[in-house]
Protein backbone atom coordinates (compact mmCIF):
# COMPACT_ATOMS: atom_id res chain seq x y z
CA UNK A 1 0.00 0.00 0.00
CA UNK A 2 1.69 3.15 -0.94
CA UNK A 3 1.78 6.01 1.57
CA UNK A 4 -1.19 8.47 1.94
CA UNK A 5 -0.08 11.98 0.64
CA UNK A 6 -0.12 14.54 3.30
CA UNK A 7 -2.63 16.62 3.77
CA UNK A 8 -3.71 19.62 1.84
CA UNK A 9 -3.71 23.03 2.01
CA UNK A 10 -4.65 24.78 -1.08
CA UNK A 11 -6.62 27.80 -1.73
CA UNK A 12 -9.72 25.15 -3.03
CA UNK A 13 -9.14 23.99 0.57
CA UNK A 14 -11.68 25.75 2.10
CA UNK A 15 -14.89 25.44 4.70
CA UNK A 16 -18.16 26.70 3.43
CA UNK A 17 -18.99 28.57 7.34
CA UNK A 18 -15.92 30.31 6.43
CA UNK A 19 -16.90 31.16 2.83
CA UNK A 20 -20.55 32.35 4.03
CA UNK A 21 -19.07 35.33 5.44
CA UNK A 22 -17.18 36.59 2.17
CA UNK A 23 -19.64 36.36 -0.47
CA UNK A 24 -18.65 39.29 -1.95
CA UNK A 25 -15.06 37.26 -2.82
CA UNK A 26 -17.01 34.65 -4.73
CA UNK A 27 -20.20 36.37 -6.44
CA UNK A 28 -19.39 38.93 -9.21
CA UNK A 29 -21.75 41.60 -10.49
CA UNK A 30 -22.10 42.22 -14.29
CA UNK A 31 -21.60 45.58 -14.92
CA UNK A 32 -24.09 47.36 -17.62
CA UNK A 33 -21.75 47.42 -20.17
CA UNK A 34 -20.53 44.02 -19.49
CA UNK A 35 -24.37 42.74 -20.57
CA UNK A 36 -24.36 45.02 -23.78
CA UNK A 37 -21.07 43.96 -24.39
CA UNK A 38 -22.40 40.24 -24.20
CA UNK A 39 -25.60 40.51 -26.46
CA UNK A 40 -23.70 42.74 -29.10
CA UNK A 41 -21.55 39.54 -29.09
CA UNK A 42 -24.87 37.55 -29.33
CA UNK A 43 -26.53 39.57 -32.06
CA UNK A 44 -24.57 38.29 -35.58
CA UNK A 45 -24.92 34.56 -34.38
CA UNK A 46 -28.39 34.89 -33.52
CA UNK A 47 -29.15 36.73 -36.91
CA UNK A 48 -27.59 33.99 -38.81
CA UNK A 49 -29.06 30.88 -37.15
CA UNK A 50 -26.04 29.23 -36.92
CA UNK A 51 -25.15 26.29 -34.97
CA UNK A 52 -23.79 27.49 -32.25
CA UNK A 53 -22.31 23.63 -31.12
CA UNK A 54 -19.35 24.78 -33.49
CA UNK A 55 -18.92 27.95 -31.47
CA UNK A 56 -15.42 29.27 -30.63
CA UNK A 57 -14.05 32.19 -28.24
CA UNK A 58 -13.11 34.07 -31.53
CA UNK A 59 -16.49 34.17 -32.78
CA UNK A 60 -18.15 35.56 -29.48
CA UNK A 61 -15.79 38.63 -28.98
CA UNK A 62 -15.51 40.11 -25.76
CA UNK A 63 -12.37 42.83 -25.17
CA UNK A 64 -13.49 43.88 -22.07
CA UNK A 65 -15.24 40.98 -20.58
CA UNK A 66 -12.86 38.47 -21.99
CA UNK A 67 -9.32 39.22 -20.18
CA UNK A 68 -11.87 39.12 -16.77
CA UNK A 69 -12.83 35.35 -18.04
CA UNK A 70 -9.30 34.21 -18.05
CA UNK A 71 -8.83 35.30 -14.54
CA UNK A 72 -11.55 33.53 -13.51
CA UNK A 73 -10.50 30.53 -15.47
CA UNK A 74 -7.36 31.09 -13.33
CA UNK A 75 -9.25 31.26 -10.34
CA UNK A 76 -11.42 28.09 -10.92
CA UNK A 77 -7.92 25.91 -11.63
CA UNK A 78 -6.00 27.71 -9.09
CA UNK A 79 -8.00 29.26 -6.74
CA UNK A 80 -11.31 28.55 -4.41
CA UNK A 81 -12.81 26.38 -7.91
CA UNK A 82 -16.01 28.29 -8.14
CA UNK A 83 -17.17 31.45 -9.04
CA UNK A 84 -20.77 33.05 -9.54
CA UNK A 85 -21.61 35.51 -12.16
CA UNK A 86 -24.95 37.51 -11.78
CA UNK A 87 -26.87 40.58 -12.96
CA UNK A 88 -27.88 38.78 -16.22
CA UNK A 89 -31.66 39.84 -16.95
CA UNK A 90 -32.59 36.56 -19.08
CA UNK A 91 -36.44 37.67 -18.29
CA UNK A 92 -35.79 40.05 -21.43
CA UNK A 93 -34.61 36.22 -23.85
CA UNK A 94 -35.77 33.61 -24.88
CA UNK A 95 -33.81 30.31 -24.46
CA UNK A 96 -31.99 30.71 -27.70
CA UNK A 97 -30.38 34.21 -26.70
CA UNK A 98 -29.90 33.22 -23.38
CA UNK A 99 -28.68 30.07 -24.31
CA UNK A 100 -26.15 31.67 -26.94
CA UNK A 101 -24.69 34.08 -24.47
CA UNK A 102 -24.07 31.68 -21.74
CA UNK A 103 -22.45 29.49 -24.74
CA UNK A 104 -20.25 31.98 -25.83
CA UNK A 105 -19.26 33.37 -22.74
CA UNK A 106 -18.23 30.19 -21.68
CA UNK A 107 -16.23 28.85 -25.21
CA UNK A 108 -13.92 32.32 -22.98
CA UNK A 109 -13.46 29.59 -20.36
CA UNK A 110 -12.98 26.09 -21.98
CA UNK A 111 -13.79 23.88 -24.73
CA UNK A 112 -17.84 22.85 -24.64
CA UNK A 113 -17.93 19.20 -24.42
CA UNK A 114 -20.57 16.80 -25.07
CA UNK A 115 -23.10 15.54 -22.21
CA UNK A 116 -24.48 12.59 -22.88
CA UNK A 117 -24.71 9.62 -25.53
CA UNK A 118 -26.87 12.33 -27.53
CA UNK A 119 -24.38 14.82 -28.48
CA UNK A 120 -25.75 17.93 -26.11
CA UNK A 121 -23.56 20.33 -25.97
CA UNK A 122 -25.67 22.45 -23.72
CA UNK A 123 -27.94 20.43 -21.29
CA UNK A 124 -31.08 20.99 -20.03
CA UNK A 125 -31.63 20.33 -16.34
CA UNK A 126 -35.21 19.78 -15.14
CA UNK A 127 -37.26 17.25 -13.73
CA UNK A 128 -38.61 14.99 -16.73
CA UNK A 129 -40.33 13.11 -14.31
CA UNK A 130 -37.48 10.01 -14.06
CA UNK A 131 -36.39 8.41 -11.06
CA UNK A 132 -32.98 7.25 -10.16
CA UNK A 133 -33.93 3.68 -9.33
CA UNK A 134 -33.80 3.34 -13.23
CA UNK A 135 -30.09 2.19 -13.75
CA UNK A 136 -30.40 4.10 -17.24
CA UNK A 137 -31.73 7.65 -15.60
CA UNK A 138 -29.13 10.59 -14.74
CA UNK A 139 -29.94 12.28 -12.19
CA UNK A 140 -30.60 15.88 -12.96
CA UNK A 141 -33.21 14.72 -15.01
CA UNK A 142 -35.43 14.16 -11.55
CA UNK A 143 -36.07 16.34 -9.02
CA UNK A 144 -34.80 14.13 -5.95
CA UNK A 145 -32.25 15.31 -3.98
CA UNK A 146 -28.68 14.67 -5.30
CA UNK A 147 -25.76 13.38 -4.02
CA UNK A 148 -22.59 15.34 -3.78
CA UNK A 149 -20.89 14.16 -6.87
CA UNK A 150 -18.49 15.44 -10.26
CA UNK A 151 -19.60 15.53 -14.07
CA UNK A 152 -16.96 14.24 -16.80
CA UNK A 153 -15.18 17.16 -17.50
CA UNK A 154 -12.75 20.25 -16.07
CA UNK A 155 -15.04 22.85 -15.20
CA UNK A 156 -19.32 22.46 -15.02
CA UNK A 157 -21.25 25.92 -15.56
CA UNK A 158 -24.88 26.18 -14.86
CA UNK A 159 -27.30 29.22 -16.22
CA UNK A 160 -30.37 29.18 -13.98
CA UNK A 161 -33.39 30.33 -16.32
CA UNK A 162 -36.13 29.51 -13.91
CA UNK A 163 -36.25 28.08 -10.33
CA UNK A 164 -38.70 26.04 -8.64
CA UNK A 165 -41.14 26.52 -6.18
CA UNK A 166 -39.72 25.34 -3.62
CA UNK A 167 -36.18 23.67 -3.32
CA UNK A 168 -33.55 23.05 -5.72
CA UNK A 169 -30.50 24.81 -3.24
CA UNK A 170 -27.02 24.59 -5.57
CA UNK A 171 -24.55 22.73 -2.93
CA UNK A 172 -20.93 22.63 -2.97
CA UNK A 173 -18.00 20.85 -0.99
CA UNK A 174 -14.27 21.27 -1.05
CA UNK A 175 -12.83 17.72 -2.25
CA UNK A 176 -9.28 18.69 -0.11
CA UNK A 177 -10.92 19.75 2.80
CA UNK A 178 -12.72 15.66 2.74
CA UNK A 179 -9.20 14.70 2.07
CA UNK A 180 -8.14 16.09 5.12
CA UNK A 181 -10.94 15.31 7.79
CA UNK A 182 -10.67 11.58 6.46
CA UNK A 183 -6.34 11.82 6.90
CA UNK A 184 -7.07 12.86 10.14
CA UNK A 185 -9.88 10.83 11.78
CA UNK A 186 -10.15 7.56 9.36
CA UNK A 187 -6.48 6.92 7.32
CA UNK A 188 -7.42 3.33 6.59
CA UNK A 189 -10.61 4.38 5.10
CA UNK A 190 -9.10 7.04 3.13
CA UNK A 191 -6.40 4.37 1.74
CA UNK A 192 -9.42 2.18 0.39
CA UNK A 193 -10.64 5.35 -1.96
CA UNK A 194 -7.61 5.91 -3.71
CA UNK A 195 -7.88 2.46 -4.55
CA UNK A 196 -9.83 1.68 -8.09
CA UNK A 197 -13.71 1.83 -7.07
CA UNK A 198 -16.23 0.67 -9.75
CA UNK A 199 -19.38 3.52 -11.35
CA UNK A 200 -21.83 2.72 -13.56
CA UNK A 201 -21.61 4.35 -17.07
CA UNK A 202 -25.55 4.14 -16.64
CA UNK A 203 -25.93 2.93 -20.21
CA UNK A 204 -23.78 5.51 -22.36
CA UNK A 205 -20.85 3.01 -22.92
CA UNK A 206 -18.07 4.07 -25.50
CA UNK A 207 -17.44 1.59 -28.08
CA UNK A 208 -15.24 -1.00 -26.88
CA UNK A 209 -14.88 -0.09 -23.02
CA UNK A 210 -17.11 -1.73 -19.70
CA UNK A 211 -19.93 -0.45 -18.58
CA UNK A 212 -18.85 0.77 -16.25
CA UNK A 213 -15.46 2.53 -14.68
CA UNK A 214 -12.95 1.67 -12.50
CA UNK A 215 -11.29 5.19 -11.29
CA UNK A 216 -10.90 5.77 -7.51
CA UNK A 217 -12.30 8.20 -5.46
CA UNK A 218 -8.98 10.75 -4.88
CA UNK A 219 -6.15 10.35 -6.89
CA UNK A 220 -2.35 11.89 -6.20
CA UNK A 221 -0.93 12.57 -9.47
CA UNK A 222 2.34 15.50 -10.19
CA UNK A 223 1.38 16.94 -6.71
CA UNK A 224 -2.79 17.44 -7.67
CA UNK A 225 -5.30 15.78 -5.40
CA UNK A 226 -8.08 15.16 -8.28
CA UNK A 227 -11.84 13.79 -7.13
CA UNK A 228 -14.37 11.52 -8.89
CA UNK A 229 -17.53 10.89 -7.23
CA UNK A 230 -20.83 10.05 -7.90
CA UNK A 231 -22.60 7.58 -5.30
CA UNK A 232 -25.42 6.58 -6.40
CA UNK A 233 -23.76 5.15 -9.52
CA UNK A 234 -20.84 3.53 -7.10
CA UNK A 235 -23.84 1.69 -5.76
CA UNK A 236 -25.33 0.54 -9.20
CA UNK A 237 -22.09 -0.51 -10.63
CA UNK A 238 -23.06 -3.62 -8.26
CA UNK A 239 -25.36 -4.91 -10.65
CA UNK A 240 -22.58 -5.87 -12.74
CA UNK A 241 -21.40 -9.38 -12.02
CA UNK A 242 -17.87 -8.68 -12.97
CA UNK A 243 -17.40 -5.30 -11.20
CA UNK A 244 -14.98 -5.37 -7.88
CA UNK A 245 -16.81 -5.92 -4.96
CA UNK A 246 -17.61 -3.06 -2.25
CA UNK A 247 -16.66 -4.90 0.91
CA UNK A 248 -17.88 -3.74 4.17
CA UNK A 249 -15.05 -1.03 4.66
CA UNK A 250 -15.49 -0.20 1.44
CA UNK A 251 -19.20 0.79 2.11
CA UNK A 252 -17.71 2.35 5.60
CA UNK A 253 -15.16 4.47 3.79
CA UNK A 254 -17.99 5.83 1.16
CA UNK A 255 -20.37 6.73 4.27
CA UNK A 256 -18.02 8.52 5.93
CA UNK A 257 -17.24 10.36 2.58
CA UNK A 258 -20.83 11.26 2.35
CA UNK A 259 -21.11 12.67 6.05
CA UNK A 260 -18.46 14.99 5.77
CA UNK A 261 -19.88 15.83 2.83
CA UNK A 262 -22.60 16.95 4.24
CA UNK A 263 -21.54 18.36 7.14
CA UNK A 264 -22.79 22.16 7.38
CA UNK A 265 -19.13 23.23 8.13
CA UNK A 266 -17.88 21.82 5.44
CA UNK A 267 -20.15 22.54 2.56
CA UNK A 268 -21.74 26.05 1.45
CA UNK A 269 -25.23 26.52 0.26
CA UNK A 270 -26.40 28.81 -2.58
CA UNK A 271 -29.70 29.72 -4.05
CA UNK A 272 -29.47 30.67 -7.71
CA UNK A 273 -31.25 33.06 -8.97
CA UNK A 274 -32.30 33.87 -12.06
CA UNK A 275 -29.82 34.77 -14.55
CA UNK A 276 -26.94 33.71 -11.90
CA UNK A 277 -24.15 31.31 -13.84
CA UNK A 278 -22.38 29.16 -11.88
CA UNK A 279 -18.68 27.66 -12.60
CA UNK A 280 -17.12 24.93 -10.75
CA UNK A 281 -13.63 23.15 -10.89
CA UNK A 282 -14.78 19.35 -11.08
CA UNK A 283 -11.20 18.17 -9.80
CA UNK A 284 -11.62 20.10 -6.43
CA UNK A 285 -14.28 20.42 -5.73
CA UNK A 286 -18.00 18.04 -5.35
CA UNK A 287 -21.83 19.67 -6.25
CA UNK A 288 -24.90 18.70 -5.54
CA UNK A 289 -28.54 20.19 -5.36
CA UNK A 290 -31.41 19.41 -2.69
CA UNK A 291 -34.50 18.26 -4.09
CA UNK A 292 -37.10 20.56 -4.74
CA UNK A 293 -40.97 20.88 -5.40
CA UNK A 294 -41.54 22.33 -8.99
CA UNK A 295 -44.72 24.66 -10.25
CA UNK A 296 -47.66 23.20 -11.50
CA UNK A 297 -47.27 25.44 -14.94
CA UNK A 298 -45.12 24.51 -17.84
CA UNK A 299 -43.90 27.48 -18.09
CA UNK A 300 -42.68 28.21 -14.40
CA UNK A 301 -41.46 24.94 -14.11
CA UNK A 302 -37.41 24.80 -12.59
CA UNK A 303 -35.08 25.27 -15.68
CA UNK A 304 -31.13 25.23 -15.84
CA UNK A 305 -28.88 25.40 -18.79
CA UNK A 306 -25.74 23.34 -18.40
CA UNK A 307 -21.95 23.50 -20.00
CA UNK A 308 -19.43 20.83 -19.53
CA UNK A 309 -16.35 22.31 -20.24
CA UNK A 310 -12.34 21.36 -21.14
CA UNK A 311 -9.87 23.98 -19.99
CA UNK A 312 -6.55 25.09 -21.42
CA UNK A 313 -3.87 25.01 -18.85
CA UNK A 314 -5.59 22.79 -16.51
CA UNK A 315 -3.76 20.12 -14.48
CA UNK A 316 -2.80 16.40 -15.66
CA UNK A 317 -4.59 13.69 -14.69
CA UNK A 318 -3.34 10.31 -14.67
CA UNK A 319 -4.19 7.66 -17.64
CA UNK A 320 -6.91 5.83 -15.95
CA UNK A 321 -9.12 9.31 -16.56
CA UNK A 322 -8.99 8.42 -20.79
CA UNK A 323 -11.52 5.29 -19.47
CA UNK A 324 -13.94 8.41 -18.31
CA UNK A 325 -12.56 11.13 -20.49
CA UNK A 326 -11.70 9.81 -23.66
CA UNK A 327 -8.30 10.97 -23.73
CA UNK A 328 -6.58 13.13 -20.91
CA UNK A 329 -5.37 15.25 -23.80
CA UNK A 330 -5.34 19.26 -21.62
CA UNK A 331 -7.90 21.20 -22.88
CA UNK A 332 -9.64 18.96 -25.29
CA UNK A 333 -10.85 15.99 -22.44
CA UNK A 334 -14.01 14.71 -20.75
CA UNK A 335 -17.85 14.73 -22.45
CA UNK A 336 -19.39 11.48 -22.92
CA UNK A 337 -19.04 10.74 -27.04
CA UNK A 338 -19.80 7.22 -28.21
CA UNK A 339 -20.59 5.84 -31.65
CA UNK A 340 -22.40 8.19 -33.54
CA UNK A 341 -22.50 11.04 -31.32
CA UNK A 342 -22.92 13.95 -33.43
CA UNK A 343 -22.38 17.17 -31.38
CA UNK A 344 -25.83 19.23 -31.51
CA UNK A 345 -27.81 21.69 -29.32
CA UNK A 346 -31.18 20.96 -28.22
CA UNK A 347 -33.46 23.86 -28.05
CA UNK A 348 -36.83 23.38 -26.36
CA UNK A 349 -38.32 26.62 -27.34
Amino acid sequence: MPLLPTEQHLASTWYGEDLNLHKDKWVRKFTASEIKELEKAAEPILASGQNIAALTSKDFPLPTLGPELIALREELIHGRGFALLRGLQVEKYNEREAGTIFYGLGCHLGLPRSQNAMGHMLGHVRDLGKKSSDPNTRIYQTNERQTFHTDSADVVGLLCLKTAKTGGASLLVSASTIFNEMHRQRPDLLELLMQPIATDRRGEVPEGMLPYLLIPVFTFHEGNLTVFYQRQYIDSAQRFPDAPRLTPKHIEALNMFDKLANDSKLGLSMELEPGDMQFVYNHALLHDRTGFEDWDEPSRKRHLLRLWLSVPGDRSLPEIFASRFGTVEIGNRGGIIIPGTIPTIPWTA
